[in-house]
């Protein structure tokens, strides 16, 4: 990603992905999509680089897809974060000086915030210990930054393992702790736009919520602004409790998180199945008049084709529009998109976001 990086061609980019969103959802009626545009460069808050060595002497490298022996060797990078490019230079003249962060080092992996935190992790093909530790807490201190070290069965930890993100949705800040290894949007500023249009769509309820693939909360924490209550659930323990943390940090009391697949959840409201995990909740005491869902590239399953198709009111936020278009093709027949977006949270890729509210007919 962002090795074919020319913002001069970014527009026709942008107009290409949004023609090719217009073709999806032509069959289904769907209104002229709302487009929210990336910036052009220093967009990206993640990237992880291999280390390719030349003469014993490290590089960063990247690699075009399907090919691991030809690398793309830099010392800067612009689709990501102006943080993450400040700190590539300073951090591998760092381990190359000292052997105890340079020995074996064969990848970096950065994450950021749009506050300017950073947490890096240093990754090893040798076994790492207190020895490490001591040379790590100088780095960490002289470049302001969270610093883990990885090898293999091994976590050393300096501090802590996360750094904490403030989004502003519709003048309100809102506060993420995003943990080393847990998923992130990796596009802060069109998060921000789809999180604002997530809130547009949804409008103002006073009735409930329900959220499958909650993640760590990015959504959940404006969108309980919206309604009664919110009933969120999520696989991922490290997500689970990662949304808890955030539903605390920022004082969210009407948000009900329980650790479920997407199919348990049908499992549960259909009454097929009883769940520990759902002891003490009264599901029955929701009135959900919305569902949100925001599933992985493969779309949404059968079963839960059929669940979402029981609401009013469906916001679906998609990774992978094409996927989106084949549920599309199960939901027309008792629902009509009313809102449709795309999300540039990938310029230079194939990739783009797209969300679609959709009402019963």
């Amino acid at each position: 990603m962002g090795l074919e990086f020319n913002p001069h061609n970014y527009d026709q980019q942008l107009a290409d992905k949004r023609q090719r969103l217009v073709d999806l959802l032509a069959p289904f009626g769907a209104p002229e999509p709302e487009l929210f545009a990336s910036p052009p460069e220093h967009f990206r808050l993640r990237a992880e680089f291999r280390l390719w060595y030349e003469q014993g002497v490290p590089h960063y490298a990247m690699f075009e897809q399907g090919d691991k022996r030809a690398p793309v060797l830099l010392e800067q990078l612009p689709i990501a974060s102006r943080r993450i490019n400040a700190l590539m230079g300073p951090l591998l003249d760092a381990c190359k000086a000292n052997p105890e962060l340079g020995r074996k080092l064969f990848q970096v992996e950065f994450l950021t915030t749009l506050s300017g935190q950073a947490l890096v992790t240093l990754c090893y093909h040798r076994p790492i210990d207190e020895s490490w530790d001591q040379a790590a807490r100088g780095l960490a201190e002289a470049l302001d930054i969270q610093l883990i070290g990885r090898s293999r069965g091994r976590k050393r930890v300096l501090a802590q393992d996360y750094i904490t993100e403030t989004l502003t949705v519709d003048e309100r800040s809102w506060h993420y702790q995003q943990v080393e290894g847990g998923f992130t949007q990796p596009n802060g500023e069109v998060n921000q736009k789809m999180l604002s249009w997530a809130l547009s769509a949804a409008g103002h309820s006073e009735r409930d919520l329900l959220e499958l693939y909650c993640g760590n909360g990015n959504f959940t924490l404006p969108l309980s602004t919206r309604f009664r209550r919110v009933l969120a659930t999520e696989l991922a323990k490290r997500s689970v409790h990662a949304a808890q943390e955030n539903l605390r940090m920022n004082g969210v009391e009407n948000v009900t998180l329980v650790r479920l697949a997407s199919e348990e959840v049908t499992q549960a409201l259909t009454g097929v199945r009883e769940f520990r995990r759902l002891q003490g909740i009264d599901l029955a005491g929701f009135e959900f008049d919305t569902i949100f869902v925001d599933p992985p590239r493969a779309g949404l399953d059968p079963a839960t084709l059929e669940l979402v198709r029981g609401y009013p009111r469906i916001l679906y936020i998609s990774c992978n529009p094409e996927t989106l278009a084949a549920n599309l093709t199960q939901l027309n027949s008792t629902h009509q998109i009313t809102r449709c977006a795309l999300f540039d949270q990938f310029p230079y890729t194939h990739h783009m976001e797209a969300g679609v509210l959709l009402e019963r007919r």
